[in-house]
């Protein structure tokens, strides 16, 4: 199964995903995105990741080809993540054919209702619901 992660910022959760990810689903292929080099480095410190790129360009081809996509809630809103999400970027993510599935974080300014567990649950709930859309399509 094809893999998109898609992380901005620092490039921690998405760093995190790509390791937990390879763990869970270690047949699966990996493309990793950052919004920024920085996101993109901190990731691909992980070794998880077969593919790295950077940018708006590469979020919008990798949503083309992903069969899933995986990242916090903002990559689906433009704007977000500090405005790093371009509305171009948005719109690859929420058009895309892949399934998603996007991690609730309560930052810049957006607060996600029931989202009251601790980021480790939340992360733990998203790699089981990902290992179990991997084995049921394999």
């Amino acid at each position: 199964m094809k893999i998109l992660i898609i992380d901005g910022q620092g490039g921690r959760l998405g760093r995190s995903l790509a390791e937990q990810i390879r763990r869970a689903c270690p047949d699966a292929e990996i493309t990793a995105v950052g919004t920024n080099s920085m996101a993109t480095e901190n990731m691909m410190k992980s070794g998880c990741a077969d593919h790295l790129a950077t940018g708006e360009n590469a979020v919008i081809v990798g949503a083309r080809g992903a069969e899933l996509i995986v990242g916090p809630v903002g990559i689906a809103t433009a704007d977000a993540l500090m405005g790093e999400i371009s509305p171009a970027m948005a719109n690859a993510v929420a058009s895309s054919g892949a399934y998603r599935v996007l991690i609730p974080m309560n930052l810049c300014s957006t607060y996600v209702a029931g989202v009251s567990g601790s980021s480790q649950a939340i992360l733990e709930d998203a790699i089981e619901h990902i290992r179990k859309v991997v084995e049921a399509r394999a």
